[in-house]
């Protein structure tokens, strides 16, 4: 048996979805003839196929309505994805108000993510429109979305807050007509509010507040949603976006979007993340601040000014205002600056993330030295023992100051040149960058477990040094959701012993001249390469523990010929558990690099010698006279005095003899192109530049990739 049964729409739903009607049709299908048990079964599928219908048509509505959906039915609040027809229900939180209020609760509104605003700025409040236009914008976006009356909101001010109803709203002038609602229900703060004092208020301002001021009422119909959302967008733009002086621009034939909104936009929530340095936040508010007082000023004065005068008064007051709109002009560009990210970053990043390091203070005028001592608390013992342990024995001297801190970064920021920074026990959680600008000496009371500085900003580098001989010693670094690295040498030279370092991205950084002397020190969790060595930079790990990175050693591209050959010591260090190579060389390809001229000359008598290896000691080196590579090789009888598994060491020999035939092919490439010049004669002297490198009894393990690889680029 085989029947068919049709299930469609009722007629009256035909008639007003003709072109969308669906029928359901159920195919019934039996082996047996037919039998007197048809017609039972018929009725069964009958009501089956009815009750499968019924369950199909709110989704089929639903369908629809996205499917034909026009453009004139598009949604302009910019929270389109809030409505449904499932349910009428609000789709937005409630926030609640603190303590046992009168006051109903509002719709919550200010934790809208940066996508949702910047495409409700761009796509349905500001679009393309000029500075001139934002005022008109604005009314017309306030006008579509927001519900024109019978909504109730709370007033909020400085002094009071008051719930109200909204009987009209006047979108130009972003003002609302209201109506107290009675009894009132009101929160004040430092005042006494009575209920005729409001309504004298309300008769003095014609029963018009600004809009800016009204929270919506949370409602759960979800009838309300759209307006709570468009005052939010409106209060959030004319808050942090908008600037009293926008309209003022002269070059009005630009995108007020592209322009402004969306670089201040994207500052806020860089801002709101952690992502900018806190000492670019700082400057950004008070240049921000300052901008607005000076253009207050300035309007004050210009509003002042009469045209047709030619007293001495109005000369002074025009030759005033042209100083303040100079000054005006030059905290505007200022604030250009920080606002665009390439801009932000180039010029102004570098000035407030630790790099101001470049003014070192120098020794202090007095003379004296001062010991900072680092502590929360300390108990009596404590004292006596760090007087007895550290500071009689090495800053007992006339010379010697104490002063006491709480605060790591405080303390290094109040050094002077030859300075003494001891940390006692104790876990310090700090915001901002310990820049080191001067000589001086950061040390740990105790063991580094002991005493802990902790970074949890992400905005700024944890440590950047600069100056010409900084110490750290018994310290452990703890990143907490960071960014930037964990350590950086820009300049100078650092000696590191005995530290530990927690890093959550990059780890040590050795930019070109620059030097670093790391000593027995534990270094993991990089999401990069432990350490990151620059050309032309001088690093020497002797003794440390690198593990859990994503890379070990990073040793960066040095065959440019611009690039100084780099210093490079590795003694005794344990590198292991890394997830590609415990040392990785970057270079570029073969592609990228010319071949040596093939012509029998020095130069290849000079590339044998190079991969024969010259013998000789680092404390031999004479700068005089020194070859181009040094390599220092081990004494296994010395070096050790117990044997090591070749397994776990045989990456040394590959590590120099990668680097040595790096720098050969780049010393030949050098001499080929000055000689190439023509009259000019290759100097030796230039091309003579020294690479040292001490590679021995470093032990390789577990490292995802294998002791030493290339990353050709």
């Amino acid at each position: 048996m085989s029947e068919e049964l049709v299930c469609s729409k009722p007629e009256e739903v035909r008639y007003a979805e003709t072109e969308n009607s669906v029928e359901i049709v159920i195919t019934l299908t039996s082996e047996d003839p037919p039998n007197n048990q048809d017609h039972n079964v018929n009725q069964l599928t009958e009501r089956e196929a009815e009750t499968v219908c019924n369950e199909i048509r709110p989704n089929h509505s639903l369908v629809s309505k996205e499917l034909f959906q026009t453009e004139d039915d598009d949604d302009d609040s910019g929270t389109h994805y809030l409505n449904s027809d499932e349910r009428p229900c609000t789709h937005l939180q409630r926030a609640e108000r603190p303590g046992n209020g009168k006051l109903p609760d509002t719709f919550q509104t200010d934790h809208l993510l940066y996508y949702e605003r910047f495409k409700a700025y761009q796509d349905y409040m500001l679009g393309d429109c000029k500075t001139s236009e934002v005022e008109a914008f604005t009314a017309e976006y306030l006008e579509k979305i927001a519900e024109p009356c019978d909504w109730q909101a709370i007033w909020h001010t400085d002094v009071f807050d008051v719930l109200v109803e909204v009987v009209d709203v006047d979108c130009k002038e972003l003002k609302a007509k209201v109506e107290l609602v009675l009894p009132m229900e009101c929160e004040t703060r430092g005042c006494d509010l009575t209920e005729e004092s409001m309504k004298a208020l309300l008769e003095a301002t014609l029963h018009k507040v600004p809009i800016l001021e009204l929270s919506v009422v949370y409602d759960e119909s979800g009838d309300f949603d759209q307006t709570a959302l468009a005052l939010e967008h409106l209060r959030f733009f004319y808050k942090h976006i908008w600037r009293k002086w926008d309209e003022e621009d002269e070059d009005d034939d630009f995108d007020y979007f592209v322009r402004c909104v969306e670089p201040r936009l994207r500052l806020y929530y860089d801002i709101l993340e952690d992502r900018v340095p806190a000492g670019l936040v700082a400057e950004y508010h008070s240049t921000l601040a300052l901008c607005f007082e000076k253009f207050q000023e300035f309007s004050s004065l210009r509003s002042g000014l009469d045209s047709d005068s030619e007293s001495e008064q109005d000369n002074v007051s025009m030759v005033e205002g042209l100083r303040l709109y100079e000054q005006l002009e030059a905290l505007k560009r200022k604030l250009r600056i920080i606002e665009n990210p390439l801009l932000r970053y180039v010029l102004g990043y570098k000035v407030n993330s630790g790099q101001q390091s470049c003014r070192a203070k120098g020794p202090r005028p007095t003379g004296d030295r001062v010991v900072h001592l680092v502590s929360a608390s300390a108990t009596v013992h404590q004292l006596q023992s760090l007087i007895t342990d550290k500071l009689m024995p090495h800053y007992s001297g006339e010379e010697f100051e104490v002063q006491f801190h709480s605060d790591p970064v405080l303390a290094v920021n109040a050094c002077y040149e030859g300075d003494v920074v001891i940390v006692c026990p104790g876990l310090y959680s700090i915001t901002s960058s310990i820049s080191i600008v001067d000589s001086v000496e950061v040390e740990g009371y105790g063991l580094p477990d002991e005493v802990v500085i902790e970074k949890r900003n992400k905005g700024d580098a944890f440590v950047e040094s600069t100056g010409a001989n900084v110490k750290l010693s018994n310290l452990k670094f703890i990143q907490r959701d960071a960014v930037e690295g964990i350590l950086c040498v820009r300049q100078g030279k650092l000696e590191m012993e005995n530290c530990v370092m927690q890093c959550e991205t990059t780890g040590v950084i050795v930019r070109s001249a620059a030097q670093l002397c790391m000593n027995m020190c534990d270094l993991y969790g990089s999401k990069g390469a432990g350490v990151e060595i620059y050309p032309g930079s001088v690093c020497s790990l002797v003794g440390n523990g690198i593990h859990h990175c994503k890379e070990g050693i990073l040793i960066k591209d040095f065959a440019d010929e611009l690039d100084a050959m780099p210093k490079i010591t590795m003694v005794n260090n344990m590198i292991h558990n890394n997830q590609g190579y415990a040392v990785i060389l970057v270079k570029p390809g073969a592609a990228a690099v010319e071949d040596l001229p093939a012509e029998p000359n020095a130069a290849d008598e000079k590339e044998k010698e190079f991969e024969d290896t010259v013998v000789q000691s680092e404390a031999d080196i004479d700068d005089d006279d020194v070859p181009t590579i040094v390599v220092e090789e081990e004494c296994p009888a010395i070096q050790h005095g117990h044997s090591v598994p070749p397994d776990f060491t045989e990456g040394n020999d590959a590590i120099k003899q990668e680097l040595v035939a790096t720098s050969a092919k780049k010393h030949g490439l050098r001499k080929s192109r000055m000689k190439a010049l023509g009259a000019m004669q290759a100097d030796e002297n230039l091309l003579s530049q020294e690479m040292f490198i001490s590679i021995h009894g470093n032990q390789f393990k577990h490292n995802g990739k294998g002791s030493f690889g290339t990353f050709l680029y």
